[in-house]
C-alpha cells in the first residue's frame, strides 16, 4: 500500500514544485506572503471590530431615534392643530377686546395730547422769552468786553506808533474817542 502511494506522492512533490516555481517567476515569495494574508486578517478583524461594528450600531441607534422622532413628530402634530384651534379663537375674543382698548386709548390720548400741547407752547413762549432776555444780556456783555479790549488795542497800537508812553490823560482820551466810535455802530 506505501508503494502505491509513492507515485502519488512524487507527483504531488512535482506539482508542489511546479507551483513553487511559478511563484518564483512571478517574484512571489511565500512566506511573505503568509505574513501579509495575516497582516490582511488582523486588519480586517481590527475594521471590523473597532470601525465598522459600532459605525453599524450607532447607525442602528440613529434609525430608531429617527423612528421616535417620526412618532413623536405625528403626535406633535395632531396636538398643534387642536391648539391653533384653541389659539385662533383666543385671538378673536383677544382681537375684539384690543380694539376696545385702542378706542379708549385713543380717547385718552387725544385730550392728552391737547393738554400737553397747551403745556408745551406756554413753556415754549417762557423759553423764548427767557432766551431773548439772555441774549440781550450776553449782547451787552459782550460790547463792554469789546469796547474795554478796542480801548486798550487802541491804546497800545498809539503808543507803538508814537513810539512813547501815554500818560493817564491821554490814555481816557482815546478810551474816549473809541468808546464813542463803538457806541455808533
Amino acid at each position: 500500500m506505501i508503494v502505491e502511494l509513492l507515485p502519488l506522492a512524487e507527483a504531488a512533490g512535482q506539482s508542489a514544485g511546479g507551483v513553487t516555481q511559478i511563484l518564483n517567476e512571478f517574484g512571489i515569495d511565500g512566506p511573505i506572503l503568509l505574513a501579509q494574508a495575516i497582516n490582511f486578517s488582523i486588519v480586517v478583524f481590527v475594521l471590523w471590530r473597532f470601525a465598522f461594528k459600532p459605525v453599524a450600531a450607532t447607525l442602528q441607534q440613529r434609525q430608531k431615534q429617527i423612528e421616535t422622532g417620526l412618532k413623536d413628530a405625528a403626535d406633535i402634530k395632531a396636538k398643534l392643530a387642536a391648539t391653533h384651534q384653541e389659539t385662533l379663537q383666543i385671538l378673536q375674543k383677544a382681537h375684539a377686546e384690543a380694539a376696545q382698548v385702542v378706542d379708549n386709548a385713543r380717547r385718552a390720548a387725544k385730550e392728552f395730547s391737547e393738554r400737553e400741547q397747551k403745556a408745551a407752547t406756554d413753556r415754549a413762549n417762557e423759553i423764548i422769552v427767557k432766551a431773548q432776555q439772555a441774549i440781550e444780556l450776553e449782547r451787552k456783555k459782550m460790547m463792554q468786553e469789546t469796547r474795554g479790549e478796542i480801548a486798550r488795542l487802541v491804546v497800545a497800537t498809539t503808543q507803538k506808533v508814537l513810539a512813547k508812553e501815554l500818560s493817564d490823560f491821554e490814555r481816557s482820551r482815546f478810551n474816549e474817542a473809541a468808546a464813542k466810535e463803538l457806541t455808533n455802530v
